[in-house]
């Protein structure tokens, strides 16, 4: 998992503003490690948080090392310093795995055009850029309309930015980081981004592989997730927010559309936000979804979970050549 802007920042992690003192920082620290130690009833994943957000901040040249945009000892780990989870598979679980840089404002600018010929993905749309334009409104909302922004990917401003609005942010790098792995998977591949879904918004990606024709979403909300009751729930979720009926509700308006069929579709995260590769939301029969870590996506697209037999390519290609809006 890369340094997500989505993640709880360290400060945040231990509850005190990223103004407070040095004396400040340490009560909050201590505090915070008593409340979460798993010896006095805490939760040992925070607990966890909680010393990776020490050891980020804990020291003044840690502190300022941060405060200035770098990731100091974490940025060769290839694991994002909240990650609870040890997972970092081969395909998009750090932020090598999709040639993006893992520190820098390279980390969250759009990404470079790929220099290399290996053959690639036929792709159509732009991966995140929807997500991009909303999170700059958002940000010159945030900084005020009057003030100048020389830099909106400046590491200092984004990590001061409200968690909302890195959020935003975030959703963008998730599209991006989908997009690399599709786009590694070779020419027998087609991948549509940022597709219109009418009153549902936008579908992140529909991908056409030999397997089946994918509705993809792709998130992160910088924390942890579980499946309940047919949906996604987490701590920092919005209020009313239902990522998995969302997802159907895109889906079946590309679909209407179109008059083209989806096998399934794929809620994708990173790796650190679940705790298994796959997970059925729905009957096992008939699922409503799976949610999928990233490093996992590139399996599933190539047919572990797609029904029996095989689609027509060619004439699915053709059909969402004609049909398809982008937004």
């Amino acid at each position: 998992m890369t340094d997500s802007p989505a993640d709880a920042t360290p400060y945040e992690v231990l509850g005190v503003p990223s103004t407070a003192d040095d004396d400040a920082l340490r009560r909050a620290y201590r505090r915070a490690a008593r409340e979460s130690h798993p010896d006095l009833g805490g939760d040992a994943q925070h607990f966890r948080r909680v010393q990776l957000a020490w050891e980020r901040i804990g020291t003044p040249a840690a502190r300022r090392a941060y405060d200035a945009g770098s990731r100091g000892s974490f940025g060769s780990s290839g694991t994002g310093p909240f990650s609870t989870s040890g997972a970092s598979g081969a395909s998009g679980a750090s932020g090598s795995s999709t040639g993006r840089p893992d520190s820098g404002r390279d980390a969250y600018a759009p990404p470079s055009a790929r220099r290399d010929t290996r053959p690639r993905a036929r792709s159509h749309g732009h991966p995140g850029g929807r997500s991009r334009e909303v999170f700059l409104q958002a940000e010159r909302e945030w900084v005020g309309l009057g003030d100048p922004i020389e830099d909106p990917y400046d590491p200092t401003l984004i990590r001061s930015a409200p968690r909302h609005i890195r959020r935003l942010l975030g959703e963008a790098l998730a599209e991006e980081a989908t997009a690399s792995i599709v786009s590694d998977m070779g020419i027998g591949v087609t991948v549509w981004h940022d597709l219109d879904a009418g009153a549902e918004g936008k579908l992140d990606h529909a991908v056409l592989t030999p397997s089946g024709l994918w509705a993809v979403e792709s998130i992160d909300w910088g924390a942890p997730v579980r499946v309940e009751h047919g949906d996604i729930v987490g701590e920092t979720l919005a209020p009313g927010e239902r990522p998995v009926k969302e997802l159907v509700r895109a889906a079946r308006a590309v679909q209407k559309q179109t008059r083209v069929r989806f096998t399934g579709r794929l809620l994708v995260v990173p790796d650190s936000a679940v705790e298994v590769d796959v997970q059925l939301v729905g009957s096992p029969k008939k699922p409503t979804a799976l949610v999928v870590r990233r490093s996992a996506l590139g399996q599933v697209l190539n047919g572990v979970w797609s029904p029996p037999g095989s689609v027509d390519v060619f004439e699915i290609r053709d059909r969402l050549q004609q049909t398809v809006r982008f937004v």
